[in-house]
């Protein structure tokens, strides 16, 4: 995880770099960082994109990684010069068809400011072309190196930054925008990232292209690309989407529980639309493999690593990443620090799932959680509402996450708990949203004041000392059936940090 010196007021610098002013006819630089709390060089101000063009080529024996991404986007401020965030190797970049100049940020590699041949005013539509062509596993930022190659391939999945070993962007979940994918890769290998297939041609001997569409706004660290040896199955919904599940081949005795628990990926789709809405996606699926040592939300196609089956099926992980398509996808984090946002109600999803099987309410799953951690435990002092980015995957977040989720719902009732999601989510759809702003909503909607709940829960440490259930709640006197489940899968998924 990436850490980089900041100085300055949050406020301010988000002030700064989101709303700069456009009555100035005088060009300047955009900034560097939207002022992120956690990664405030992430992302870059003065423009938004709207669209990434991906078109690559990849062989897997020596991990080079070459091609073009073609940005479109719109400037908000008269712009002299513009920051993309990009680790790799350059070799050119247009903007608007006329070569720029490309430096590197002494101080942040991957800080590329582009300075083009005329100034871009603000409104205009600009293009801007990047060539490049690198060994991407060889590249480091700040000793890390979030791209995984494996035995047949590679992956680029993480959180919460990855874009920067595959592509040139606006970093920040913040500017969402669709995509085209397109990657080429030796004959027999197969190529899968986010959205639809379009189309898989051979345009050369020995080679084919894959191509990828994604057509709702998409954050940058939720595209995603894996490259390998993949059984790639393709079918359709009920509700008519395309579903797409791809396979590692050298996924031995755990395939078949890892099939038999992502190809229900439709059926848990269908159960969170009754409880979150319609689904906010052109593409449902997930992708199971070796190497990644976590799960990923990735938009449309979630990510697993083989592990979280190594047990059996494992449907409290596929509930959760598909809950994020919802609970971060659909509606991303404001600031990176709004994490709870994601993990909070994918993790609460686990349980409401739980629920709907027999195999545990979400209150005894709530209440057993409680009790079974003592006081003293460090888990107590993490705070999900602002974890730092040291502890953004912490277990609390996730666990403690959810205690808060359901600590709202007993507080607001049912009625308003679930009209609440169903509110947030329409609203805020193909957008981004705040802690705050969520708290802002739930007041309204429930007629409460609920600083006392969300204080207690997010932003206090020590084990509060009224469960997640109120006073009346009863203890859970045996231990839900889903309980090691889910604690197995939050285990797995904390390995990011």
């Amino acid at each position: 995880m990436r850490t980089r010196v900041y100085s300055g007021g949050v406020a301010a610098c988000l002030v700064t770099v989101l709303t700069a002013t456009t009555a100035s006819a005088v060009p300047a630089p955009g900034a560097p960082g939207v002022g992120d709390p956690y990664y405030p060089g992430d992302g870059n101000g003065g423009y938004d994109v709207t669209h990434y063009d991906v078109r690559l080529t990849y062989q897997p024996e020596t991990d080079r990684l070459s091609g073009t991404t073609t940005i479109l986007a719109t400037p908000t401020t008269e712009l002299s010069s513009f920051n993309l965030d990009f680790a790799l190797r350059i070799q050119s970049v247009r903007v608007n068809n006329s070569p720029a100049r490309v430096e590197r940020d002494a101080t942040d590699p991957t800080e590329v400011v582009v300075t083009p041949k005329r100034s871009l005013r603000a409104g205009d539509p600009v293009t801007v072309v990047v060539r490049y062509a690198d060994t991407p596993s060889k590249v480091a930022v700040d000793g890390f190196t979030a791209w995984k190659r494996t035995d047949t391939g590679a992956l680029a999945v993480d959180q919460p930054h990855i874009a920067e070993w595959w592509f040139p962007s606006n970093d920040h979940p913040t500017d969402k925008a669709t995509y085209d994918v397109s990657v080429e890769v030796p004959d027999g290998v197969a190529a899968l990232s986010n959205g639809v297939l379009t189309s898989r041609t051979e345009q050369r001997p020995g080679w084919s292209r894959w191509n990828w569409r994604s057509t709702e706004p998409q954050a940058t660290y939720l595209a995603f690309l894996a490259v390998g040896d993949y059984d790639v199955r393709y079918s359709t919904a009920p509700s008519g989407l395309p579903v797409v599940n791809a396979y590692d081949t050298a996924l031995g005795d755990i395939r078949p529980a890892a099939e038999a628990s992502v190809e229900r990926t439709p059926e848990v789709v269908e159960f969170l639309e009754g409880l979150f809405g319609p689904y906010p996606f052109e593409a449902q699926g997930g992708v199971v493999t070796h190497g990644l040592g976590f799960a990923l939300e990735t938009q449309t196609r979630s990510v697993y690593d083989a592990g979280f089956f190594a047990r059996g099926s494992n449907m409290s992980v596929v509930v959760h990443e598909n809950a994020h398509q919802w609970f971060g996808d659909s509606v991303s984090l404001g600031k990176w620090s709004d994490i709870w946002l994601n993990e909070g109600f994918a993790t609460y999803a686990e349980f409401l799932w739980s629920e709907h099987v027999g195999e545990g309410t979400a209150a005894e799953l709530a209440r057993y959680l409680y009790d079974s951690i003592p006081a003293d435990d460090e888990f107590w002092q993490v705070l999900p509402g602002d974890p730092g980015a040291e502890n953004q995957f912490h277990p609390a977040v996730y666990d403690r996450g959810a205690l808060a989720v359901h600590a709202l719902r007993t507080t607001v009732g049912d009625e308003v708990f679930f009209e609440l999601l169903r509110t947030w989510l329409d609203e805020r759809r193909d957008g981004h949203g705040t802690i705050e702003e969520f708290v802002a909503l739930a007041e309204e909607l429930s007629g409460t004041q609920l600083d006392e709940v969300f204080e207690v829960w997010l932003f206090t440490k020590g084990k509060p000392e009224v469960g997640p259930g109120g006073a009346e709640a009863r203890a859970a006197v045996t231990e839900p059936e889903s309980y090691r489940e889910i604690a197995f899968t939050h285990q797995q998924l904390a390995k990011r940090q």
